[in-house]
């Protein structure tokens, strides 16, 4: 689609969501009110695309199969097909991708995007609602600016296709997650991945300790942090529900596994701990983000089905991350846990495939053996899973969503880059193609914006 007809696209999407009724309801007509569980819908609406086949290259499908010569059919904004140059392509518009590369778009598990855009001035800093250690009340994508230029860069440099939004880590619980699928939209509710779990976000050890220590206030320990959660927690579960109340509705939506729950965390006893209250209260961990020591105990990540949100080397940047080490991700996989190599920045979602590939050479260097079609796992199908969307995409399977990105290389080579991205079958991004290059409101008029160096 050319970059002058984004406008156009948009306001026909919009269109496609209005009602249709020509008029206002009856009141006798109107229901009976209800507590809305999802009272800001996605209103996401995928933009045309057209009949594809990649063929001729290598596909790492997100499961960890490696097909060499491979065809990838996409029509109707699904995945049709997967399998060798034997696949018929009657029908389908042909893009040769010999000599490069197909994999499912990159998915980032942990990314501030838009609730801390760019610029990075104080007036966009909308991330951490840091006047109360518990705020499950507040929703990230009530802060979410689309117009933030890092979507676009993203999907440029780094392929990515889909991601979630969290509030920061400055509170004990943060507030709801929300999942977005990463293109050009008007408003939040344009990008919203449709079908997606709520997260909510929580953390433990430094952060919330130190931030309202600081003030004087309790948590100021560990220990202060574990009571204000158990007592949060608690009250969630003897609210009878006879009034509403913002936070207890999201606490409860995590105690019902409505909610999946992503927990900041740094040192592996807090991890263990968490575990525990989780059992206590009746809730699940999805996933630890950064979690530096998860290495220590992949044996109760792997028996507890928690995913592992890391980094492929950052450590040392405050005391609860002096154990990191390179060789996290690998000695997680070797224990058979489950891996996500994530960002928590605007620059390092641009390179979650070069992340990936980081982790697996510490890993390599160590003995461990991890084909690359098992580390790109890391990256689509694997927070997919955490996310609670791998049914719909996170993989190259039939009836998934054309979520794809046409590397020019080895996407595990820090050589390679994105030639071409299709989110829902539609072709977002082009390299190759000056009018494909997307750019945001706010870069409109900028010169050189659009441009990849």
């Amino acid at each position: 689609m050319k970059q002058g007809l984004w406008a156009a696209a948009l306001a026909a999407l919009a269109l496609a969501g209005c009602g249709s009724t020509g008029g206002a309801r009856s009141a006798s007509s109107t229901p009976p009110p209800t507590v809305n569980k999802n009272p800001y819908p996605s209103t996401y609406r995928a933009y045309p695309g057209r009949p594809v086949a990649l063929v001729g290259g290598t596909v790492f499908d997100g499961t960890g199969k490696r097909i060499e010569g491979g065809t990838v059919l996409l029509r109707d904004g699904k995945v049709v097909a997967v399998g060798d140059a034997g696949l018929a392509t009657e029908g389908y518009e042909r893009v040769d991708a010999a000599g490069k590369f197909v994999t499912p778009g990159v998915i980032d598990i942990h990314s501030h995007l838009g609730v801390y855009p760019s610029p990075s001035v104080q007036a966009h800093s909308d991330g951490n609602e840091a006047t109360d250690p518990t705020t499950p009340e507040v929703w990230a994508e009530h802060s979410v600016w689309p117009q933030d230029p890092g979507f676009t860069r993203a999907m440029a440099h780094g392929g990515v296709t889909s991601l979630m939004i969290l509030p920061g880590s400055a509170n004990l619980m943060g507030g709801r997650s929300v999942t977005l699928k990463n293109v050009p939209a008007r408003t939040v509710q344009g990008m919203k991945f449709p079908g997606a779990p709520y997260g909510m976000k929580m953390a433990c050890g430094e952060n919330p300790k130190r931030v309202y220590g600081s003030k004087g206030r309790m948590p100021s320990t560990r220990m202060g942090n574990f009571a204000v959660n158990r007592q949060t927690w608690l009250d969630a579960k003897a609210d009878d529900g006879k009034k509403r109340n913002l936070a207890n509705e999201t606490l409860k939506g995590v105690m019902a596994g409505e909610i999946l729950l992503h927990n900041h965390c740094y040192r592996a006893d807090e991890m263990a701990q968490v575990i525990d209250m989780s059992k206590e209260m009746g809730y699940k961990v999805a996933s630890f983000q950064h979690a530096v020591e998860s290495y220590k105990i992949g044996d109760l990540l792997r028996e507890g089905g928690i995913c592992s949100a890391v980094w492929a080397d950052w450590y040392g940047f405050k005391m609860e991350s002096y154990d990191g080490i390179p060789e996290n991700a690998a000695l997680l996989f070797k224990e058979g846990a489950c891996v996500v190599i994530h960002s928590d920045d605007e620059n390092g979602i641009q390179r979650l495939n070069q992340e990936a590939s980081k982790a697996a050479a510490a890993g390599r260097r160590m003995g461990i053996a991890i084909a690359d079609e098992a580390v790109i796992r890391w990256i689509t199908l694997n927070p997919a899973k955490a996310m609670g969307i791998d049914a719909m995409t996170g993989s190259l399977e039939p009836g998934k969503m054309a979520d794809v990105v046409l590397w020019n290389g080895n996407p595990l080579s820090v050589y390679s880059r994105p030639e071409r991205v299709w989110v829902d079958g539609a072709l977002l991004y082009d390299s190759a193609d000056p009018l494909l290059r997307p750019v945001t409101d706010f870069e409109l008029g900028q010169p050189g914006a659009g441009d990849v160096k």
